[in-house]
């Protein structure tokens, strides 16, 4: 039988070749990044990922596994140098178990606060830091995740003003040596205890007192069981925004410019955003009626970091760093 091709039959068949052509492209131009963490679906930092997530969508799909759904807590770094996951929320301290010389940036009173932590990431330090992530991990640090600051809250009511008054304080600690020399590190005894067991271990008088960000204290009620809250400041929490490097090297440099952008825009916005929270957070508990000061820092600060220096951790950093550190404005 002989086929006759029509005009109009001719251009649906070019219509259907051109668009099979198309369709490959079209499907890779998106591509699916799935993003691990251990925070919840109402943590500020999961509106961090959403913003991000939206402003990268011409390119990429970010699909977010938060709880620990994907991976457990402590696995997503393995995972990322496997290349079984393409973003992730890494802690600094998962990092320096790899890489010791990482272990400075997990210390006592390194940075003052988020802003300080924030410049450092921006410094030739930072940039130092994070490609010897890049080169012995093969993992791409985007920048530091800020999450609150870390401070003492205690039973009683004597005033704590340097490390010397919280002698033989029994400091609830989570379990692990690095937890450990940072309690003594503040002048305290510290004592481990699950972090779902603090709050009967203040009620009880276990514990004297715990060590936690505000928001931590409010959503495990601490305050209901603690008479003041010492405003020490001694750990700035901070979790870094990672990425599989095999994937960001398949970006574009233009492509790579445009995620960095959008990675330091959602950043800085839940930077702001735990910063204001801490700062209700920190009003809110003066009103329920406790008392909540700021000590002598410096002391602190001085007595902490000569500890952390006579540490064997000490050894692995890098020469001048710390003091470079402190000295940054």
């Amino acid at each position: 039988m002989k086929t006759t091709l029509t005009r109009r039959g001719a251009l649906c068949t070019g219509a259907t070749l051109a668009a099979a052509t198309l369709w490959p492209t079209l499907a890779q131009a998106q591509s699916t990044l799935r993003f691990a963490a251990v925070f919840a679906d109402t943590d500020i930092r999961a509106e961090m990922m959403k913003r991000l997530a939206a402003e990268v969508a011409a390119d990429h799909k970010i699909e977010l596994f938060l709880n620990s759904t994907l991976f457990r807590q402590g696995t997503e770094l393995v995972a990322l140098q496997r290349d079984n996951l393409e973003m992730g929320n890494i802690s600094p301290q998962d990092i320096s178990k790899q890489v010791p010389a990482w272990s400075l940036l997990t210390s006592a009173y390194l940075f003052r606060d988020a802003n300080h932590l924030t410049a450092f990431f921006a410094s030739d330090m930072g940039a130092q830091m994070k490609k010897l992530v890049e080169d012995q991990l093969k993992v791409k640090v985007l920048g530091p995740v800020f999450f609150g600051t870390r401070h003492v809250g205690l039973r009683g009511k004597k005033k704590i003003n340097t490390p010397a008054d919280l002698a033989g304080v029994k400091l609830r600690m989570p379990p692990g040596d690095a937890w450990q020399l940072l309690g003594r590190s503040l002048g305290a005894n510290p004592t481990p205890l699950a972090y779902a067991e603090t709050y009967t271990g203040l009620q009880t008088g276990t514990v004297d007192g715990q060590d936690n960000p505000l928001p931590n204290v409010q959503n495990m009620k601490f305050n209901e069981v603690m008479g003041q809250i010492v405003l020490t400041s001694h750990l700035v929490g901070f979790d870094l925004l990672t990425l599989n490097l095999k994937t960001w090297q398949a970006m574009s440099p233009e492509k790579q410019r445009a995620f960095q952008a959008a990675a330091d825009k959602a950043i800085a916005w839940s930077t702001a955003e735990h910063q204001k929270r801490e700062a209700d957070l920190a009003e809110g508990f003066r009103r329920g009626g406790l008392d909540v000061y700021a000590p002598n820092i410096n002391a602190f600060r001085e007595n902490a970091q000569k500890i952390y220096l006579a540490s064997d951790e000490a050894k692995n950093w890098p020469a001048g760093m710390l003091e470079k550190i402190n000295a940054m404005k």
